[in-house]
């Protein structure tokens, strides 16, 4: 299943910064973000199965260093959770997943989610 998510998201480094100004605003900070992910999986069934996840970083320059970008994948993978379309975001649930990264006009992640045994 291939789910693309249009939007930049934040690097660690910026989410670094809201957490340094106070613990109540990180929360709320990554409350919000994940409500925003979320309707990107509309239409979306539960995976019952183990899963495999496979990023695609398009990113609009190469400012951000790799693993900033990918630290991102926290903000998803709670969302999904949240939103019921994984039980758990720990190994048994979330067995693997790969970063590959692209540069393109506008910034977005690519999901491909594989089911495994």
């Amino acid at each position: 299943m291939r789910i693309v998510i249009g939007l930049k998201l934040p690097s660690l480094n910026e989410y670094i910064n809201v957490c340094r100004t106070n613990r109540y605003k990180a929360a709320e900070y990554k409350r919000k973000l994940e409500a925003k992910i979320l309707p990107y999986f509309a239409g979306v069934k539960r995976f019952e199965k183990p899963v495999r996840i496979n990023f695609v970083w398009i990113e609009e320059n190469k400012r951000r260093d790799l693993d900033n970008v990918c630290f991102a994948k926290k903000f998803i993978l709670d969302a999904m959770v949240r939103g019921g379309y994984l039980k758990d975001d720990n190994r048994k649930c979330v067995v693997g997943f790969t970063d590959s990264f692209e540069y393109g006009e506008k910034a977005r992640v690519i999901l491909d989610i594989e089911e495994v045994e």
